[in-house]
């Protein structure tokens, strides 16, 4: 695992919704956008399984994904990968359930997708886009 910079944190958590994007065995990918989705802490992310269908069987293949997030206000864009791990029960799924219920009871949770983050890009245009962060 890698540690995000506070910049890209913030810019996640700024950020709503985010695409997620994931692909299967084969390589066929899928984009999502992901309502909720918050940085944890400089190495995890959280996102709430609501309503995921290809995007969860996907990760049950492949326990890959990627987001992308922009801050338009400060001009920075974030690629950010990582490996999930799906939770259905214990101390972070009920936390994530705390977390949606807190803004909507009637929001289902069937799992809570933790990201490990592995790496972190430079995702705006210029001499640095593409560029490795960590």
């Amino acid at each position: 695992m890698v540690k995000m910079p506070p910049d890209v944190q913030e810019t996640i958590n700024k950020q709503k919704p985010i695409p997620v994007a994931t692909a299967d065995s084969d390589g066929k990918p899928n984009v999502v956008f992901i309502t909720f989705l918050k940085v944890v802490d400089d190495e995890t992310i959280y996102i709430a399984d609501n309503f995921l269908n290809k995007t969860r069987a996907n990760l049950d293949e492949n326990p890959r994904v990627s987001i992308v997030t922009y801050d338009s206000e400060n001009k920075k864009s974030f690629q950010v990968k990582g490996r999930v791990e799906i939770m259905t029960d214990g101390p972070v799924y009920e936390e994530v359930v705390a977390w949606v219920h807190a803004k909507s009871k009637a929001m289902p949770v069937k799992s809570a997708v933790v990201i490990r983050v592995e790496e972190v890009y430079n995702a705006m245009h210029g001499p640095d886009a593409g560029k490795r962060i960590v």
